[in-house]
């Protein structure tokens, strides 16, 4: 018996012309608002093309299914966030730990404030999680993590600034995420932010300080 292929995930054709571009730009529009609205299990190509006043057969030029059309949707946020993370992180004019309290404060929010359309995208993730596409981007945050930790943590092995990058990405995006799925006043915000941020930079300063975790965890 053989695999079932993956579905294409990657756009049929990239727009050249202004119309093109706008046409792209309405479609990804009433995509992200059927996915709020709808959930992931109900989205459709032809809700988005009608939420969007286009034909399918439009629609189908530059997305040839559903799955295309999420994962372009969830790809323009990894990229937003990626860009994010690099400008604070890598912002030198501040102390590192500082950074890395306005990424949390920014982080959080902005989960907050998409919760719907994040939820949605996450339910939507298997039909998309493995491809190469996917796994391009999610290098792309790890390299900004891995800069970022040389700066905090210059003189730790590099199992130690991994094992690091990774615990700090894993707790910011789980917990902002479990934390997003209830609605939450602006105090409520920023003291949740301050909170994690808090835990997290203690934990630097006590790699910084202290005894390396991974020798400590093998018995060396």
């Amino acid at each position: 018996m053989t695999d079932q292929s993956a579905p294409q995930i990657s756009s049929r054709k990239q727009p050249k012309q202004a119309r093109s571009t706008e046409l792209v730009a309405a479609i990804l529009e009433a995509a992200a608002q059927v996915l709020a609205q709808e959930g992931a299990r109900r989205f459709t190509t032809a809700r988005v093309a009608e939420k969007a006043g286009v034909s399918v057969g439009s629609l189908y030029q530059y997305f040839p299914n559903k799955a295309a059309i999420l994962f372009r949707l969830q790809s323009d946020e990894w990229r937003q966030t990626s860009a994010q993370c690099d400008a604070i992180l890598g912002d030198t004019t501040s102390p590192p730990l500082d950074r890395l309290r306005t990424l949390v404060h920014r982080f959080v929010r902005s989960e907050v404030e998409e919760a719907a359309l994040r939820v949605a995208l996450n339910d939507a993730a298997p039909l998309y999680r493995d491809a190469p596409e996917a796994r391009e981007i999610d290098a792309e945050g790890d390299r900004i993590a891995a800069r970022f930790m040389r700066e905090v943590l210059p003189d730790a092995p590099d199992a130690t600034r991994q094992l690091a990058g990774d615990l700090v990405l894993t707790t910011m995006t789980a917990v902002a995420k479990e934390f997003s799925e209830t609605p939450r006043a602006d105090a409520e915000i920023g003291a949740y932010a301050d909170a994690m941020s808090d835990m997290l930079c203690a934990y630097l300063n006590g790699l910084k300080h202290g005894a390396d975790p991974v020798e400590s965890a093998s018995g060396e």
